[in-house]
């Protein structure tokens, strides 16, 4: 378990913001309360994220900006290879660009997603010890605990409010998934490869060097990476309710910052724009 202490401190900070939500909302919102304030609570930390969000965009714009001179080096220097990384590092600097700037802002924006989960499956930091039967997980909406797993049963309300949930994560994986493969033949157009384009995976290549687009690991990850939005769907499967409100939510708002931010570019061969 990652029970280390700051980690627990900030779920604590979050368990006590959802109550403190939950008890703003309760005079309009009633019983699901702490249920609007779980899907308030997620889009406020997004929000709060999103300049990460952005910055991560703008370097896979620029790595896929880049990624025509990226593969002509390639072939230019693909028997030296010290002159290749140096001509990279070259190319990179100039554009005010970096071959690992969108991972960065990635990675800064996991230990936010990782208080979250935690906290709305497994309900630690809650009012109560954590678990189904106490604390945040204990509260209802529909009359169906937060806690309640789909294992548990789908009697009652429990059917059809899963159902419901479930089917929107099932829309949102499609869409993100056609959106995916839209955007690997995109990329693949633009820069002669085989590579996708979008999702986080440069246009150019990927790794400090740049490697091509073209070769076999990224032909499988052009089949794989469509299939990894429906992971989200699975993972509901064996979540408490209140994690799968949380999960419908981040899904939705990174559906919506795929739709503005990632924007298909105007053409492929346009001037880098280091503002963009």
């Amino acid at each position: 378990m990652l029970a280390f202490a700051p980690l627990h401190a900030a779920v604590g900070i979050a368990a006590d913001t959802v109550a403190w939500l939950a008890g703003t909302l309760h005079p309009l919102t009633g019983g699901a309360a702490t249920a609007a304030a779980i899907v308030l609570f997620t889009i406020a930390v997004r929000l709060l994220v999103s300049p990460l969000t952005l910055a991560q965009v703008r370097g896979e714009r620029r790595r896929a900006a880049l990624a025509p001179q990226v593969r002509d080096l390639q072939r230019r220097y693909a028997d030296d290879p010290a002159r290749l990384q140096s001509e990279l590092f070259g190319l990179y600097r100039s554009a005010g660009a970096s071959p690992v700037a969108g991972c960065l802002p990635a990675l800064l924006q996991a230990p936010f997603f990782l208080v979250m989960y935690r906290l709305f499956s497994t309900g630690e930091g809650s009012t109560g010890e954590g678990g189904a039967g106490t604390g945040l997980l204990a509260e209802r909406l529909a009359g169906v605990p937060l806690g309640w797993h789909v294992s548990d049963g789908l009697a009652g309300a429990a059917g059809p409010l899963f159902g419901t949930l479930l089917a929107a994560l099932v829309v949102l994986a499609w869409w993100s998934s056609r959106r995916t493969r839209r955007a690997a033949a995109t990329g693949a157009a633009m820069t002669g490869g085989t590579g996708p384009a979008g999702g986080g995976i440069p246009a150019g290549g990927t790794g400090s060097a740049g490697t091509a687009t073209d070769g076999p690991v990224p032909a499988v990850l052009g089949r794989v990476l469509p299939l990894l939005p429906y992971l989200t769907v699975v993972v509901a499967l064996v979540v408490p309710l209140a994690a799968v409100l949380y999960l419908v939510t981040t899904t939705a708002w990174t559906a919506l910052e795929q739709a503005v931010l990632r924007r298909p570019q105007a053409s492929a061969g346009q001037p880098l724009d280091r503002n963009s």
